[in-house]
């Protein structure tokens, strides 16, 4: 599956949702002054963004999972506790990376396997007009197809640096020696030009060799301090996790090589590093959903030149993708008004990353935008499950606008919003033996109008309020709402069809080629995820 999405890709080529306006750099913590006096200067930036990883590393505290590389940049830099996606699929919510716009404001490009639109300018273009040595390894923007308006195949996140291979520790870990194609990039990078490299890390992505975990790890399933609710607590499940947790650790490993190859040459002090991932991992209820295990990413950010005293900091600010834009365009020197990507929706986080204050920094980032469009094709017409929802810090408000389809995709093209794996095999063969299974109902029933969570009482999502306190889920729709309005959001002038309508690049017709008895071969999904029975709504 990972080649076949490679192949897309090379052919092809946060938010924050502000309720008031940001707060200048010097009213909102203490610039430290050396970067304030430094403003225009332009910096290295090594941006690395994982695949399918959500906030587990040990700068969060999971015990089951090893990222030093990660808990380095947070130690040395700023770790964020509320950094969200505003959609938790790869090709949309990269879309929003690169554009800082959310992705109601994306028109095609909200969808996954899209096209994107021409008309939409993103960073890595703006640096390369700028004379900046720009590339990435592994996965950039997708999958889906981004030509210019000439039908030139645009390099979305600059020219491919794909030469150097190692040898995988599973089968299903890619071949790719990031670090040693970092190398190559580094040593072609021009005499006083600035670089951006994009470290694009197709792990955890699925698929996963089952027990890989174990076996490579010497960890136990029964080391697992917690099983989200929402799953049920078996061996199986523990298992999956850890095979995840190992994809994780391969990622890190290599971006611990990239920052020893920077500090080698001299070169970590002077450059910006941001990780984080596209979106949760790729487990029922998560990746493609929009709960907290879907859209709250791991975020870490080490700023040049950054005094000791000021390093370590943890923030409680809510940020979002459409921030990371305008932040990278504000370490670039480029402002926003030269660079054709004026009206963005995000806000840089740059007075945060260098204020020397921890927790809350700007008192207006206390909530974001989730939701979702299309994730997948499998229902009839290739339509989405489209949701808007407002993540607090007490509650997550969700509006599905429309119920009455199936939120994970339609039984009998087996639920391919979510990925095939053994959590996903197990949960499913539940469902089959009875339907009233909490755990089916949770990660594949349908799901009602509108959602409420206190994650204070509840962080995995699971018990819905929006029945019993109908006040609060009434005043978080109108804020969420009004920030859609104001936005541009065409769900909210009735013109949401407009993105059920968008074409898919790959995969359309997949409900009606099931329905009429040609399955099309779908890597994504387990043979055995078709229902072969109806399921009753």
């Amino acid at each position: 599956m990972r080649l076949c999405l490679l192949r897309a890709w090379l052919v092809s080529g946060l938010l924050s949702v502000l309720l008031a306006a940001t707060v200048p750099a010097g009213e909102s913590g203490s610039p430290n002054t050396a970067a304030a006096a430094n403003a225009n200067a332009a910096c290295n930036i090594l941006f690395a963004i994982a695949d399918d990883w959500g906030p587990h590393a040990g700068a969060y505290g999971t015990p089951w999972v090893h990222t030093p590389a990660f808990d380095r940049v947070a130690a040395e830099g700023v770790l964020f506790r509320h950094a969200f996606t505003p959609m938790a699929k790869c090709a949309p919510s990269r879309a929003i990376v690169l554009t800082g716009r959310s992705f109601w404001q994306l028109e095609q490009a909200a969808s996954h396997m899209s096209y994107f639109p021409a008309k939409f300018t993103v960073w890595p273009e703006v640096l390369t007009r700028a004379s900046w040595h720009m590339g990435f390894t592994g996965k950039g923007w997708g999958p889906g197809i981004a030509v210019d308006a000439a039908g030139k195949p645009r390099l979305m996140t600059g020219k491919a640096w794909q030469k150097h291979k190692l040898q995988p520790p599973t089968q299903h870990v890619a071949a790719n020696d990031y670090a040693a194609n970092f190398r190559d990039f580094l040593d072609a990078a021009p005499a006083g030009a600035p670089w951006c490299f994009w470290y694009g890390c197709l792990e955890p992505h699925r698929d996963y060799e089952y027990g890989s975990g174990v076996r490579q790890s010497g960890r136990r399933p029964a080391e697992i301090d917690r099983v989200p609710e929402f799953w049920p607590d078996d061996e199986t499940v523990r298992t999956d996790m850890l095979d995840y947790a190992l994809e994780v650790e391969h990622a890190d490993r290599q971006l611990g090589l990239m920052l020893q190859e920077l500090e080698a040459r001299g070169l970590l002090e002077t450059t910006l590093v941001i990780v984080t991932s596209d979106h949760g991992m790729p487990f029922p209820r998560a990746k493609g959903y929009a709960y907290d295990a879907s859209c709250r990413v791991p975020l870490a950010i080490r700023c040049p030149n950054v005094p000791a005293e000021q390093r370590g900091r943890t923030v409680d600010d809510f940020v979002s993708f459409p921030d990371l834009a305008p932040t990278i365009l504000d370490y670039a020197g480029i402002a926003t008004a030269d660079s054709g990507m004026a009206e963005m929706y995000g806000q840089s986080l740059r007075p945060i990353l260098e204020s020397s204050n921890s927790g809350q920094i700007q008192p207006e980032r206390t909530r974001v935008i989730v939701g979702k469009e299309r994730t997948d094709v499998g229902r009839p017409g290739d339509v989405g499950y489209p949701i808007r929802g407002l993540r607090t810090s007490r509650y997550l408000y969700l509006c599905n606008y429309e119920p009455s389809r199936w939120p994970a995709g339609n039984p009998e093209t087996g639920y391919p919003d979510t990925d095939g794996s053994p959590t996903k095999s197990l949960i499913l063969q539940r469902g089959r033996v009875d339907r009233s299974d909490r755990s089916w109902q949770l990660n594949f029933g349908m799901r009602p109008a509108e959602e409420l969570y206190d994650l204070q009482a509840d962080p995995d999502c699971v018990r819905n309020l929006a029945m019993l306190q109908q006040s609060v889920a009434a005043e978080l729709r109108l804020q969420l709402e009004a920030e859609l309005q104001r936005s541009g959001d065409p769900r909210m002038t009735g013109n949401g069809s407009v993105f059920d309508g968008y074409p898919v690049t790959s995969g359309s017709g997949f409900h009606e080629a099931v329905r009429a008895g040609r399955r099309p071969p779908a890597g994504w999904i387990n043979p055995t995820d078709f229902e072969q029975e109806p399921v009753q709504p």
